[in-house]
């Protein structure tokens, strides 16, 4: 074993599972689908809010990675139930594997009425949440809700696959349900003048007049695929989609793509919880 690798060996033990912050892994299924992720804390003086899921499993014959965002509001308790319960509950819809975009939609559903039902234990706040189920290496499903966002990379070009749901495009919705957006106070639309995001899981107080319907987009992986990042806004304040591709195009390991995202981002002046999950096909 050279040097480098004994010093490789040692980065691992350093940052492997004993790290809550950072980690990586590998698809069964087919060796070179990689992910990685980590995470930073915000200048705030609350509790971490951004939760994360990056993991593959074998159910059956078949290979799912899953992988998620979850950037708590006013709460860690609910993106931390979200971490514990939303895949598990879109696992368990009985046509997951026949009608996966509408278990998809049931399960965001069921998950957010679970939440309200346990608002005295999980209290107020809510959390955004973008996930993406990598089925077999070859069919992804993302959903979201808020402005949690994954983008894939194809021949160098990313697209967002999930939708920002931000309360100026969403007004109407709003006020159809009794509600208002507003600047005031702040610089930022608000839903009642108070969040920044048109849907979310969680907010009891504000529910009536906000959606937990989670946009869900199907994409298929292809020869030119690079890879995906899904991330909290703590990123996509202060970088672009092209940014965020540009910036770890050339760095082949998935956790190291995912850390160098968050440094850019804080060197960028990101004052917010950063996470970010990096997937890589080649």
């Amino acid at each position: 074993m050279t040097g480098r690798e004994i010093l490789n060996k040692m980065k691992e033990k350093v940052l492997g599972p004993s790290d809550p912050d950072s980690g990586k892994g590998k698809s069964k299924m087919s060796h070179h689908i990689t992910h990685g992720f980590h995470l930073v804390k915000g200048k705030s003086h609350h509790a971490m809010e951004d939760y994360v899921v990056a993991q593959f499993k074998q159910i059956d014959d078949h290979e799912l990675g899953l992988f998620a965002i979850f950037d708590g509001h006013l709460s860690h308790e609910i993106p931390e139930y979200l971490q514990s319960n939303l895949f598990n509950n879109i696992l368990t819809e009985p046509d997951f594997w026949t009608e996966t975009e509408n278990a998809v939609r049931r399960a965001y559903c069921v998950t957010d009425t679970n939440i309200l039902e346990k608002a005295v234990d999980l209290g107020k706040g809510g959390s955004t949440a973008v996930t993406a189920i990598l089925i077999d290496c070859q069919k992804l499903v993302v959903a979201n809700v808020g402005d949690s966002r994954a983008i894939i990379c194809n021949n160098g070009v990313a697209k967002q696959l999930s939708v920002d749901h931000e309360p100026s495009t969403e007004r109407e919705e709003i006020e159809n349900r009794g509600g208002f957006v507003s600047n005031f106070p702040g610089d930022v639309p608000r839903v009642d003048g108070q969040l920044a995001v048109a849907r979310a899981f969680g907010d009891k107080s504000l529910k009536k007049h906000l959606s937990s319907e989670p946009h869900v987009m199907v994409a298929l992986i292809e020869e030119k695929t690079e890879f995906i990042v899904l991330a909290s806004d703590g990123l996509w304040k202060v970088m672009s989609n092209q940014e965020v591709a540009d910036s770890i195009k050339d760095i082949k390991d998935a956790r190291a793509a995912a850390k160098h995202l968050t440094e850019e981002a804080v060197n960028r002046k990101s004052s917010d919880d950063i996470s970010c999950v990096v997937v890589r096909f080649q």
